[in-house]
């Protein structure tokens, strides 16, 4: 599909969300899957303001460039924004924090959605996932179906021939909405390209001190430390996907303009989840697993 196929499927998907529903929600990370369909959102409502708050999950761990590109895009539109802390989670006992080498806080991040979701009473969450990204989410509806604890069953989606979306939900119950459902990284890239959009800087290529592990370079960071085998280097690297630090790999790149990761992503045969997110590789179902509890 091209670029203007893809936005005009959006923004009817995000527009269809605000007449159906009474209290919809934006998930909004910072990342570039959330800053397009940030973008979509705005297109679909201008210039009246967007009918919807923006969510951000924080664990605690997130790299500071995206917070801080978080805090001028929310700053930019003037639109409300829920920070819902994973941190406070732990703090009122509802989540455990893992300990060991492999420890992130990333599975923490379900408990804290859902409380947010239900606190605020919303009952659809717009979130930037597409289908190319992992097998589980190859599967996911656009318009996802959760049950009244937030769970997802694949057995239990609808069918959405044509297009057309069944709304229809008791209380207590909600909908997650993915109008990037269709769109591949590279569609993305080259939407960020089109409509020349700010991303935070850590998708471009610098120099970072990482440490490999696992197959992934992983930051320095304070939240975790590395082996006694794992030696710590700088090295030129960009991020194709922005996490936990905890769990967010980096790769070797010397793209620094968007074109530049254009090129990258046109040639590359491994998703960005494939390539750097830690808490995929826990198991072969690790993606569905965590989805069937409320993730995003």
């Amino acid at each position: 599909m091209s670029l203007e196929m893809l936005e005009a499927e959006s923004i009817h998907i995000i527009r269809e969300v605000a007449s159906e529903f009474e209290r919809p929600a934006l998930l909004f990370s910072g990342g570039k899957d959330s800053i397009v369909m940030l973008r979509l959102a705005e297109k679909a409502f201008r210039p009246a303001p967007m009918p919807f708050a923006l969510v951000h999950v924080d664990t605690g761990h997130n790299f500071p460039e995206v917070l801080d590109y978080r805090d001028k895009r929310v700053a930019e539109l003037g639109v409300r924004l829920i920070v819902a802390s994973v941190q406070d989670s732990i703090d009122a006992g509802r989540v455990i924090e893992p300990t060991g080498r492999r420890a992130s806080r990333n599975r923490l991040q379900t408990t804290t959605l859902l409380d947010v979701i239900a606190e605020h009473r919303f009952d659809v969450a717009f979130g930037g996932a597409r289908r190319d990204e992992e097998k589980a989410r190859a599967k996911e509806r656009i318009f996802s179906f959760r049950d009244e604890v937030g769970q997802w069953d694949p057995r239990n989606q609808r069918p959405e021939l044509w297009n057309l979306f069944n709304t229809r939900i008791r209380p207590g119950e909600h909908i997650r909405v993915f109008p990037l459902s269709n769109w591949t990284e590279l569609d993305v890239w080259r939407y960020i390209a089109r409509d020349e959009l700010d991303v935070p800087p850590i998708y471009f290529a610098h120099r970072r001190r990482v440490f490999e592990r696992d197959g992934m370079l992983l930051a320095e960071n304070p939240y975790q430390s590395p082996d006694p085998a794992e030696v710590v280097s700088e090295a030129t690297v960009r991020y194709r996907t922005v996490g936990d630090m905890t769990c967010t790999g980096a790769v070797l790149s010397g793209a620094r303009t968007v074109d530049d990761i254009i090129q990258e992503v046109a040639t590359t045969r491994i998703t960005e989840r494939g390539a750097t997110r830690a808490d995929d590789r826990t198991s072969e179902a690790a993606m569905e697993d965590r989805k069937r509890e409320g993730y995003f």
